[in-house]
């Protein structure tokens, strides 16, 4: 049995981590039986970081070679018949997504006052004290130092707000009249996509970029329908 460790639910989603949804939503549409353990124990990760997974003993992380791993021992249901045009392009999706969007989102998250407000609670409300008052602090001051040393945390907020809603306007045309990002059936880069989408519309934090993305049908549409699809029993948590 796979066990899935990532962070509690928080801000109305499965997962308040696009990555950690990104797994989740991707062990449901591969149909591999699992088992959450929540956890906020980053020092227990094999890199210190959410998710990562124990697969009868077999510790893996990060959720990309997460995958890999499993199509590798489980087959590859998804993907396993896509062309190299459509593989290309999927991949060419998932770097716009996790290495350029997410960088957005995460300044609206924990920089921003309006952000930070609904973050912190979120993420760290349910520690116990004193570490409820100096774990968020010490993890805000972080993000801020990762954004810096990304280059995305350099720009003032409207420079960064910009070039999130045109990657938001990209994956709007990318999608298109599609039911799926790759066309007629799901495949892995719908599971980025909508941990991320998700992650922007799903929550209740109002940003330039999600109104953006709000503002596309075609966006919204696809991250209901991924929504009812694959977590049938609702996105809030519980």
């Amino acid at each position: 049995m796979i066990t899935l460790y990532q962070f509690p639910p928080a801000l109305g989603l499965p997962n308040a981590s696009p990555f950690c949804l990104k797994l989740e939503l991707y062990l449901r549409m591969a149909d591999l039986p699992y088992r959450n353990a929540y956890t906020l124990e980053l020092h227990k990760a094999p890199k210190g970081k959410l998710p990562w997974i124990d697969d009868d003993g077999m510790a893996m992380a990060d959720s990309g070679l997460i995958i890999d791993y499993l199509k590798r021992k489980y087959g590859d249901p998804l993907d396993g018949d896509l062309s190299p045009l459509l593989r290309a392009r999927g991949l060419a999706i998932t770097r716009l997504l996790e290495e350029h969007l997410y960088w957005t989102v995460l300044h609206d998250r924990w920089i921003t006052e309006e952000g930070w407000a609904l973050t912190g609670p979120g993420f760290f409300g349910g520690m116990p004290w004193p570490l409820r008052a100096i774990v968020p602090i010490v993890a805000r001051r972080g993000i801020r130092a990762e954004l810096r040393g990304h280059g995305m945390g350099r720009h003032a907020p409207e420079q960064i707000h910009a070039l999130g809603i045109a990657d938001v306007d990209a994956l709007a045309a990318l999608l298109g009249d599609q039911p799926y990002f790759l066309g007629a059936q799901a495949t892995s880069v719908d599971a980025v996509a909508t941990a991320f989408l998700a992650n922007i519309l799903m929550v209740p934090l109002e940003t330039p970029i999600k109104a953006a993305a709000a503002g596309h049908a075609n966006l919204v549409g696809y991250c209901r329908r991924m929504a009812q699809r694959y977590f049938p029993e609702g996105y809030s948590p519980r």
